[in-house]
């Protein structure tokens, strides 16, 4: 029979028929072959460790089960994680997820799926997202510190870890915490053949750069190192490499700085660095043994990485500091004592450093408000061992089991039974194996083995092993689960495997020895006091803070608590958090030694099964109830399924469930009422109680919805109604109002009408015809002076350029308009002129003078229209020779400038000094300035120039002249408009005759030999520098080309 058709096998063994113990194993093992990994026993589910990644665990599979309750579909741990976390969040109930198994049983795995589940389906959002991927990414930091390769698990957890992570009212995650249960710490300088050192040792080795490594001072070859095993340095499957680096992403998104991962990286290479430290026999003057370091090198450099004296380092390794109250004493440590300081050291460090990255990983994670929280806790734990040789670390171990095993007897076998003994439900009871005999015989404060081991390290004397074996045998002699040499001599029993250092202790796992040598160090756990001081010595700041107890200041002779008394009361403390929360069971089984996929071993699992008590907590199940809650829980969750308890119910808790289930029609042997419980038998009872449950509260939340929206609809009724009578009133108002302005106007016309009849009337009675030329005159001298005085009030800014003026009020003004603009234009024009000197007034009539004769005729005229005209660009009045070429009654010179003379013959140029007086034009070599040509200006009969930039012009003389035979002068001048400008009025004021000055590209040359054409045309370049090119064209001809 099973759950779902089609399904493999029975999907929940509750259901298994005929129930044995054989045909429970093959169950699973038909299962596991067709890749069934997941087995339910009611609520508690069966994992089967594949050995393989198998596609059930994507966000389809997510989406899938969040939506389903827990047996709608096949087992698998996400239908768990889903009930816990519903749980949680719909009924406020504290959860506890157990994973239990033995090593290699997949439990590791298992809770990181729970996490990655439970981190699906909460609720989204920044600050959540950032929880849920600082509580993931815990994950591996702690994996590549805590676990390690074993014989039986390539990724064995070597501690304890039992996470609380806290949600708020929605369900979202606020943070959690993580507690930690004895790490292996002895794995740090010791592991047995085939296994593994802890991952971080490996990865960095193998993911670390060559500069990391450089400055940790590591190689990155593993056999290089005493404390790692040469022959298992890489596992199959494993990349240590890309494992390093997931890390280092991981300790960033849990908050960790750059410093802090630096200085976690140096502590490990600390550890891996002391083992490398040869110590070797000495001997004292005296002859005593003693010990020293064979090769200083490996201190030294643990010095440099730390930042502490090697010199210091070495004195605490190979020596011990006894303190009394009274006196020190410093005794030598032989070459083992020595090796012990060393490992005690190395332990001692790595173990501190992982309880530090756990406290600093809470940190981070954990909630800051004070708000009520819901926890839902995950416990993933070593599972049971039992070795070749078993030592302290498996006994401790094992001891955790034997608790986690007796919280799952009490919690659903003895506690089950004794509810419904409790509740007067009739049962028949089931037997099963209790194994408090066995938590007793250990953890018992006065008769238990770790109260002995106790006892025995405290106790003066000589103290060994041996002693401490021997008081166990004292006793527990006749303990019927504890067996030892010396008990079996006493029952005359013989057994091969049995060592006289061994005791053996009958776990529900199984029997296991334990071989007592060290259990007195291990218990101790003691660090020598100069090791601890010369660590806070270093000048290293997570190294120092490791070891707060080697600060002389809080130095203390009081001897810290044994490891055993620490453990037993983690254990303690862990077992009352367990007990406080709801549990769910997954209990991991591992199918074969070898980790080989598709590989079932019957003995194996057959073991595993015993052990684990399957077979009885199935039957329980079966005889007893799926599900119980007391009745006032009950009712306040079902009540609105029933009128009779819905929306209010005065009567009592017990009586109101009765009603309830009496109105559903539910079977009476589905049900059970007990003192302070209702018991439902069949999961399908309470489904379908949920279902109904569901269906209601959408009637409900119909029903609410419905009157939520008619009271919406009326208030919105009721203010479309007011809005309406206010917008109507308004609407009535406003027309009434427009009605009454239009009567108004209307009698108003009306009224001017008759005044006007009766106005003319009276006009013709009593005027004359002559009034109408009256009024229009007094009307129109009105209009007049309101505009004159208008414009009187808003003249225009005095400045001449300012050219705005009023426009006229009526056409017939416009002419009147227009005169008086032009007016007042020529007063502010004479305003400005009396203002001006005599001097600035010759300046502006030699501006308009050059306007007038080049204003939209030469290209250079705008650019020569702001600068001033200067006359003098030579230096005249510093030049006394030139001075002296005007004659004595010349007057002032007005122009004195530097020419270029262009040779008709040729076109070539050459420089002259030109000077113009109020008679002539003086032209002089500027080498040879007696050499000069003296032009009267009534020999003057043109001028011609080019309409380009250019400087280029022509003198043309009349024939007359004396200077005229030689020809015309053909010049080229920077100032060209200033030059003919002052030219042009000079020759006009000796002359009363006005100079032609033709604008032209082309123009006719005279000389003694005939004339020459001069064609003037624009370059390529536009003209705008206003250089020349002269080009001879033929010998009438010369071309100049404006640049």
């Amino acid at each position: 029979m099973t759950l779902l058709e089609g399904s493999v096998g029975v999907e929940d063994l509750v259901l298994l028929e005929p129930l044995e113990q054989e045909s429970l194993i093959r169950n699973l093992q038909l299962r596991y072959e067709k890749k069934e990994i997941y087995t339910y026993i009611g609520n508690v589910l069966v994992s089967v460790n594949p050995y393989q990644q198998l596609p059930i665990y994507d966000l389809e599979f997510v989406a899938k089960y969040r939506d389903y309750t827990f047996y709608e579909l096949k087992p698998h741990i996400y239908a768990l994680a889903n009930m816990a976390y519903q749980s949680l969040r719909d009924q406020d109930r504290d959860q506890c997820i157990l994973i239990t198994g033995e090593s290699g049983a997949g439990k590791t795995e298992a809770s990181k799926l729970v996490m990655s589940y439970v981190a699906a389906v909460c609720g989204k959002g920044e600050q959540v997202n950032s929880v849920k991927e600082q509580l993931l990414q815990s994950n591996p930091v702690l994996e590549a510190f805590g676990n390690a390769k074993t014989i039986r698990n390539d990724n064995s957890s070597r501690f304890g870890k039992y996470m609380d992570i806290e949600f708020d009212f929605k369900g979202s995650p606020l943070g959690g915490v993580i507690t930690n249960y004895l790490l292996e710490k002895s794995r740090v300088v010791k592991q047995l053949e085939g296994e593994r050192n802890f991952h971080i040792f490996y990865q960095l080795l193998a993911g670390a750069d060559a500069q990391l490594l450089k400055a940790l001072k590591l190689e990155r070859d593993t056999g290089g190192y005493a404390y790692l095993n040469p022959d298992t340095s890489s596992v199959d499957g494993m990349d240590d490499d890309a494992n390093f680096k997931v890390l280092q992403s991981a300790m960033t998104v849990i908050g960790f700085s750059e410093e802090e991962i630096r200085q976690v990286l140096e502590v490990a290479a600390l550890v891996l660095k002391l083992g490398n430290v040869e110590l070797v026999n000495e001997f004292q003057a005296n002859g005593v043994p003693a010990s020293g370091i064979r090769d200083g090198r490996g201190v030294q450099e643990i010095g440099e990485l730390v930042g502490l004296n090697s010199g210091e380092l070495e004195r605490a390794l190979c020596s011990r500091t006894m303190e009394t109250a009274k006196e020190k004493v410093v005794t030598a440590l032989n070459v083992v004592q020595a090796q012990y300081a060393r490992d005690a050291l190395a332990k001692n460090i790595y173990s501190r450093l992982f309880n530090w990255l756990v406290n600093r990983i809470n940190e981070s994670i954990k909630v800051s408000t004070g708000e009520k929280r819901k926890v839902m806790g995950v416990l993933d734990i070593y599972g049971f061992e039992i070795l070749e040789d078993n030592s302290f670390e498996q006994f401790v171990i094992n001891y955790c089991n034997e608790k986690l095993q007796q919280v799952f007897i009490e919690m659903t076998l003895k506690e089950e039974q004794e509810e419904y003994k409790r509740e007067g439900i009739p049962w028949v009871k089931v037997e099963y194996f209790d194994n408090g005999i066995i938590c007793n015989l250990i953890e018992h404060n006065q008769r238990g083995i770790l109260a002995m081991l106790d006892e025995e390290c405290l106790r003066p004397g000589v103290v060994s092993d041996s002693t401490f074996l021997a008081k166990l045998n004292q006793l527990f002699s006749k303990h019927s689960h504890y067996e030892s040499k010396v008990t079996q001599n006493a029952q005359r029993q013989y057994d091969h495997s049995m060592g006289l250092s061994c005791f053996r202790i009958c776990h529900y796992a199984g029997k296991v020895t334990y071989n007592v040598n060290s259990f007195i160090d291990k218990n101790n756990d003691l660090l020598f006091r100069d090791l601890s001081q010369a660590m806070w010595k270093a000048r290293h700041p997570l190294l120092r803070s490791l070891f707060p107890e080697g600060d002389p200041k809080q130095a203390s002779l009081k001897r810290p608590p044994t490891a055993g008394a620490q453990f037993k009361s983690s254990v303690t403390t862990l077992m009352k958090n367990l007990y406080s929360k709801n549990p769910n069971y997954i209990r991991c089984i591992k199918p074969n030694e070898q980790q080989q996929r598709g590989h079932f071993s019957f003995e194996l699992v057959n073991v595993q099964a015993q052990y684990l008590g399957l077979l009885e907590n199935v039957r329980v199940r079966r005889a007893g109830y799926a599900y119980r809650q007391a009745y006032g829980s009950f009712l306040e969750r079902y009540r609105l399924l029933s009128r009779s308890t819905w929306p209010c119910w005065n009567g009592g808790d017990q009586e109101g469930v009765e009603k309830v289930l009496g109105e559903l029609s539910m079977s009476s042997e589905e049900l059970a009422f007990g003192k302070t419980k209702i018991f439902i038998r069949s999961p399908k009872t309470l489904f379908y109680l949920e279902e109904q449950r569901r269906l209601r509260l959408q009637q409900l939340a119909t029903l609410i919805q419905k009157t939520y929206r008619g009271w919406r609809c009326r208030i919105h009724y009721q203010l479309m109604r007011k809005s309406q009578i206010v917008i109507s009133s308004w609407f009535r108002g406003n027309m009434q109002k427009k009605r009454y302005g239009k009567m108004k106007a209307s009698a108003l016309l009306i009224q001017a009408y008759v005044r006007g009849w009766k106005a003319r009337k009276n006009y013709r009675k009593y005027f004359r015809s002559g009034a109408a030329l009256i009024l229009s005159n007094f009307i129109y001298k009105s209009m007049v002076q309101k505009f004159l005085l208008g414009l009187k009030n808003n003249l225009p800014s005095p400045s001449i350029l300012d050219k705005k003026w009023p426009s006229a009020p009526y056409k017939y003004f416009n002419t009147a308009n227009h005169e008086l603009q032009r007016l007042f234009h020529q007063w502010k024009c004479k305003k400005f002129r009396d203002q001006l000197s005599p001097k600035q007034v010759e300046v502006l009539r030699e501006k308009l003078c050059a306007s007038e004769l080049f204003k939209g005729k030469k290209s250079s005229y705008p650019q020569s229209v702001p600068i001033p005209f200067h006359g003098d660009y030579i230096g005249l009045q510093r030049n006394s020779k030139l001075q002296k070429l005007k004659g004595g009654e010349e007057g002032p010179i007005l122009m004195a400038e530097t020419v270029m003379k262009v040779n008709r013959g040729n076109g070539k140029t050459s420089s002259r000094i030109l000077l113009l007086t109020k008679g002539h034009v003086i032209i002089t070599d500027t080498k040879n300035p007696q050499a000069k040509t003296v032009i009267p200006l009534n020999s003057l009969a043109r001028v011609s120039v080019t309409s380009f930039k250019d400087g280029l012009f022509s003198l043309h003389l009349s024939e007359i002249s004396s200077v005229g035979s030689k020809g015309d002068l053909l010049l080229v001048s920077e100032h060209v408009i200033e030059l003919l400008t002052k030219i042009y009025r000079a020759t006009l004021d000796a002359t009363q005759i006005q100079l032609p000055v033709a604008v032209t590209a082309e123009f006719s040359v005279k000389f003694k030999e005939g004339s020459l054409t001069v064609k003037v045309i624009q370059g390529p370049g536009g003209g705008g520098t206003g250089k020349l090119s002269c080009k001879k064209k033929g010998s009438r001809c010369l071309e100049v080309t404006v640049q």
